[in-house]
């Protein structure tokens, strides 16, 4: 079987491909999961991190492909055409990770706080912002060999968002049930100082 290749012209351009380095992209999700492992207190949700962070690069490197097989055989003028120019003067058809908007990448796009419950509702909220913008793209992006890969994107941020809810609930069984959000496990120490 071999791969399928994107055949230019077709009726997307860059702009629309967003999750690469954006707000809401892949190259966030996988640094922010990566780097949330390391204070992780729980052996269960350290392990969804990794796996879940290490996917989030496989994602990246699917819109990587798509976005050079749309731009590798561009002329000059087709880039300026497509709204491409000030990207093409610095990168070429260069993969460079930036916002559809042309903000670039940069480490403030994603969060580890170091505290579980504060991260796990990051990630959540990170995997909904992922979705709707992948919603977003289909609803623009018409071309089949384009769509396909995206719907498939599409479903694994459900999927994460669910498993991070799973993490949560894990997290909160070894929480007091009570008042699991007044510490930080991965930080304080708790301390019962009125049964001193």
């Amino acid at each position: 079987m071999t791969a399928k290749t994107i055949v230019f012209p077709c009726d997307t351009t860059y702009h629309e491909l967003l999750p690469y380095g954006g707000p809401d992209g892949e190259m966030g999700a996988s640094m922010r999961y990566l780097s949330q492992r390391y204070t992780m207190p729980y052996k269960e949700c350290k392990g969804a991190l990794t796996d879940i962070g290490t996917e989030e690069l496989a994602h990246l490197e699917i819109v990587a492909t798509i976005v050079h097989q749309l731009t590798r055989n561009l002329t000059a003028e087709q880039l300026v055409e497509q709204g491409f120019g000030p990207y093409y003067i610095d990168h070429g058809t260069g993969i460079w990770p930036q916002a559809a908007g042309g903000i670039p990448f940069n480490a403030c796009e994603f969060q580890s706080k170091g505290d579980v419950i504060t991260d796990l509702h990051e990630d959540m909220a990170a995997e909904q912002k992922a979705r709707s913008t992948y919603d977003n793209i289909l609803r623009v992006v018409k071309d089949y060999d384009v769509c396909e890969p995206i719907k498939f994107l599409r479903e694994r941020e459900v999927v994460h968002y669910q498993r991070f809810g799973e993490l949560l609930r894990i997290t909160q069984d070894h929480l007091d049930s009570r008042n699991f959000y007044a510490f930080n496990p991965e930080f304080d120490i708790r301390q019962d100082t009125c049964n001193q």
